[in-house]
């Protein structure tokens, strides 16, 4: 079933390692609702009439809006679209924001039913170095009253390869989350991504660069202990107990439809896809949908052939040959098999009869092995 994405762009500060459409500034503020009630009516036929699985707050900040806000938004979207009645409703959120006020009304005002807490680290000098907002001690004392207000579907976000992040302090990030007993972890390997603040300040030798070695041994260290506790590795850089998938994020993972909402938001309806407009004022300024989307992309075949490949062998789903066969044809499967061997050979993909899976090994190539398979 399809769902539903809501990029809320606003930022108390800027993380030095983001790269998403997000401003630390609440110049448009005031005009933000207002302008998304707009788009989600003018955006009302994206997605036929299906009933929706999954509702998203993503950001930037989506925790700095009101309770009263994302009731105004969710009434919107219930009066616009099928929204499933035990649909999936997530919020993303700073830790810092997680007030037990602001979880009491969330938990007993709205209809979020899942939280995604932004921790990344539960260690000071980690969060200094990511430029982030809170402390390690308010990271973990955010966790402990979302449990404490009710909410039992929580996902905390971690991430790995941060130069100041021991081998030791890592296993202790693990240890923290173990020890809450969270359903669901996303754990990401630090990036430095061109344009940002952390591609600016280690170029000018102000922060210590990312280092490969230690970034793969985090990971080792994160496949094994997450496995050991039974934690079911469903994507990339997602662990889940069984049956606690994120159902969203599942939705672009497995190919399915989603409307994005807000600034610099992407959609996708199984043909074609668009994003709107990266830019407040001219987002909070549209009237029509021609104002509100920057672009939009018909996918030919092979777009969609390389996008499956991607997308499916980052899960334990695995790449399925006969999925290949039916949508593309037998010869796009032949040369498929015939592109997959060498990565197999080398103990790097696993053919489960004909369903391709990667290998913990081949976790830490993923991008490469899909981008060697794409259909040039």
């Amino acid at each position: 079933m399809p769902g539903i994405y809501i990029h809320v762009p606003f930022c108390k500060q800027k993380c030095h390692y983001c790269n998403f459409y997000s401003v630390a500034s609440f110049k448009y503020r005031d005009a933000f609702v207002p302008a998304l009630l707009r788009e989600i009516k003018l955006r009302n036929d994206y997605l036929s009439g299906k009933n929706i699985n999954t509702v998203y707050f993503g950001g930037g900040t989506p925790s700095l809006l009101k309770t009263e806000e994302i009731n105004t938004i969710l009434n919107a979207l219930n009066g616009t679209f099928n929204i499933n009645n035990n649909a999936e409703i997530t919020l993303e959120a700073n830790p810092d924001d997680l007030s037990e006020d602001y979880l009491r009304q969330l938990r007993q005002e709205t209809t979020v039913n899942r939280l995604s807490i932004g921790v990344q680290s539960f260690f000071d000098d980690d969060l200094e170095y990511l430029n982030r907002v809170h402390s390690g001690k308010e990271a973990q004392h955010a966790v402990e009253r979302a449990q404490a207000a009710g909410f039992s579907n929580i996902t905390i976000d971690l991430i790995y390869g941060i130069p100041t992040l021991t081998g030791e302090k890592w296993r202790k990030n693990l240890e923290l989350f173990f020890a809450f007993d969270l359903p669901h972890l996303s754990s990401y390997a630090l990036t430095v991504e061109p344009r940002t603040s952390l591609d600016v300040l280690i170029k000018k030798g102000k922060l210590a660069g990312v280092k490969e070695e230690p970034a793969v041994d985090h990971f080792n260290i994160l496949l094994n202990e997450t496995a050991a506790r039974g934690f079911v590795h469903y994507e990339i850089s997602n662990f889940a107990k069984k049956g606690c998938y994120s159902k969203h994020n599942s939705i672009y993972w497995l190919g399915g439809h989603y409307l994005g909402l807000g600034p610099s938001a992407h959609s996708f309806n199984g043909t074609s896809r668009q994003w709107n407009v990266s830019n407040l004022k001219q987002y909070t300024g549209a009237d029509m949908v021609e104002k509100i989307v920057e672009e939009k992309e018909l996918l030919s075949e092979k777009d969609r052939y390389n996008e499956y490949v991607m997308t499916s062998l980052r899960t334990t789903w695995g790449c399925d040959a006969e999925h290949i066969k039916n949508i593309f044809g037998e010869t796009v499967k032949n040369r498929f098999e015939t592109g997959i061997q060498p990565f197999i050979d080398r103990g790097e993909v696993i053919n489960k009869n004909g369903t391709y899976i990667l290998s913990g090994k081949g976790k830490l190539f993923a991008d490469g092995i899909a981008a060697a398979l794409f259909w040039d």
